[in-house]
């Protein structure tokens, strides 16, 4: 979405340098709070390509988030100025978090195949405030028009969605950082961890992903049993809440104004989950969701996210 650069810049580097709160309702697992000194060897230079495309970028050119990389621009409808940037190159592209296939990343969302007024709702509760995104939506919003925000609904509407995310349980995973954009990339020394109760999502390939590849996608790590857990709280709601498919549909694949959540970036579902919790959003969506999650606890947020991503969409 459109911003003045400035700004944008302005609200990566307090994203970068100033701490976030890690609490149970805010855990810096799920909001991807970013390393203060990232690790050696993490910088790429010269030209980069991806496979099966014909363009050609720096990593300056990559992260010009006013013209986002557009490697395979046959394979998708016209993009409005929204989507892939303005002439003068000082807006916010769409594009550049979203990708120009809709998959976004895990610090964003899925957008692909979204209900077009579902898409226009949520920008117009970033504006007004009734929706508050931790990282920068809301700043967004205020510097997107109307029709810029009607135009980029109805791309990412007209997008097919496919499987981005591979979810899958383990014990251990990689070590990991989160960049200054707050994509979390493993430690090129290598090395695991225990995954605890968290979602760990990595890409498949660093490289692509911060290439802005949007055929190179992510795996999910979650807890052993999440799958079978959130399946079990997502049909029945377990005593402890009502069962998603009531307003989601069978395969949590929406309908209307209701998001697909099948396929969609499991640690994006768990922070909407913590904050429909902590009650930081007063839309109407987030207020009937609130009494639907407040008793839910951060293994059943984990369970639940990890079932709806490993969902084909």
């Amino acid at each position: 979405m459109w911003l003045l650069m400035p700004a944008l810049l302005s609200i990566i580097a307090i994203a970068a340098e100033s701490p976030q709160q890690n609490t149970e309702d805010h855990p810096a697992w799920a909001f991807l709070v970013p390393d203060a000194t990232p690790p050696a060897g993490t910088e790429a230079s010269g030209p980069i390509k991806v496979p099966g495309s014909t363009k050609s970028y720096t990593q300056k050119e990559i992260d010009d988030l006013a013209n986002p990389p557009d490697w395979f621009p046959d394979e998708h409808g016209p993009a409005p100025q929204i989507v892939r940037g303005g002439a003068s190159n000082k807006g916010f592209a769409c594009g550049s978090c979203h990708l120009f296939a809709g998959y976004g990343h895990p610090e964003s969302a899925n957008l692909a195949g979204l209900s077009a007024d579902f898409l226009v709702q949520q920008m117009a509760d970033f504006k007004s405030g009734d929706r508050i995104d931790p990282a920068r939506m809301n700043t967004i919003s205020q510097a997107t028009s109307d029709e810029d925000a009607k135009q980029a609904a109805d791309y990412f509407a007209s997008l097919k969605p496919t499987v981005w995310v591979k979810v899958t349980e383990a014990d251990t995973v990689p070590k990991s950082w989160v960049n200054a954009a707050r994509m979390r990339l493993p430690l090129p020394n290598g090395g695991t961890e225990p995954l605890g109760s968290r979602i760990i999502e990595l890409p498949q390939d660093p490289a692509l992903a911060t290439a802005r590849d949007p055929k190179s996608g992510f795996i999910a790590y979650v807890p052993p049993g999440s799958i079978a857990k959130g399946e079990m709280l997502a049909t029945t709601g377990g005593g402890k809440t009502i069962s998603c498919t009531v307003c989601h549909g069978d395969g949590l694949k929406g309908f209307g104004n209701i998001p697909e959540l099948a396929g969609q970036h499991p640690i994006y579902i768990a922070r909407q989950l913590f904050g429909f919790k902590a009650g930081t959003s007063k839309s109407a969506a987030a207020q009937q969701m609130q009494k639907v999650v407040e008793n839910l606890t951060t293994d059943d947020i984990v369970a639940l996210s990890a079932y709806a991503a490993s969902l084909a969409p």
